[in-house]
């Protein structure tokens, strides 16, 4: 199947994981058109990947969370009411700046952000954590990073956990979810990692069929996380160039 931008979709959405599998740049096009086939679907995956990130960087901008939570789901019904995602163009740069840049003038414009919420009446397009999302920018050390990178940073994590969801989701039944639950922190490099062995005797299995197990999952993995990349950029290159960019943002 694909969408209206002439690119390829594969996959479908999954409960719960918000799983869009896709190829370059089509979720944005598609977000972008309402009426399309998976309309619906695009938009809501790109709202869920990053209104943390906007929430975040609202807070340290200096916003309260109350403020915070309004303005993010203001943006998010200007969006839609005003198709604001058919001017995203690839050839501009990342989404992800974008849509930064959107939310920038979205609050510098006064009168139509009143005006927006007015007409919206606390309309709210999705039902987003912003508990959830308090307690993340609660984390972060007070004025250490500025609203762009904590922005930055927040995408990344977010990235992160969605694919981490999704690899989760393929490992959902019975004894391949536990098995899932004992390897992922292979994946994340925790400290106090039970050695191979260990969970040999624990799932009757031999200390190399952990070892194939392990490898396999770090692969899908990796495979899951460029799929991520995907979404929102146009060629092979530049899924590499994000995942540098994603690495050094959570290394701020």
């Amino acid at each position: 199947m694909s969408d209206s931008g002439g690119q390829n979709d594969k996959g479908s959405g999954d409960e719960g994981t918000g799983r869009f599998t896709t190829t370059h740049w089509s979720v944005v096009l598609t977000a972008g058109r309402p009426g399309t086939a998976r309309y619906q679907e695009a938009l809501e995956t790109l709202c869920r990947t990053y209104w943390l990130p906007l929430y975040v960087y609202l807070r340290r901008r200096g916003y309260d969370s109350h403020l915070a939570e309004e303005h993010v789901q203001a943006f998010f019904a200007h969006l839609l009411e005003k198709r604001g995602l058919r001017l995203a163009d690839p050839k501009r740069g990342k989404f992800r700046s974008f849509l930064l840049a959107t939310l920038r003038h979205f609050l510098a414009d006064e009168h139509d952000r009143i005006r927006t919420q007015k007409r919206g009446g606390g309309k709210k397009l999705l039902s987003l954590d912003f508990e959830k999302g308090e307690s993340r920018y609660a984390l972060e050390p007070a004025h250490q990073l500025s609203p762009e990178k904590l922005f930055e940073k927040s995408w990344a994590l977010t990235v992160l956990e969605r694919t981490m969801a999704r690899l989760k989701a393929e490992s959902a039944s019975g004894n391949k979810q536990k098995l899932f639950h004992r390897l992922k922190v292979y994946l994340t490099g925790e400290r106090g990692t039970a050695p191979y062995r260990d969970v040999a005797a624990e799932f009757g299995m031999s200390e190399e069929a952990v070892k194939v197990a392990v490898h396999r999952l770090r692969r899908r993995y990796r495979e899951l996380l460029r799929d991520e990349i995907a979404q929102t950029v146009t060629t092979e290159d530049q899924i590499d160039e994000e995942i540098r960019n994603l690495f050094a943002a959570l290394a701020c």
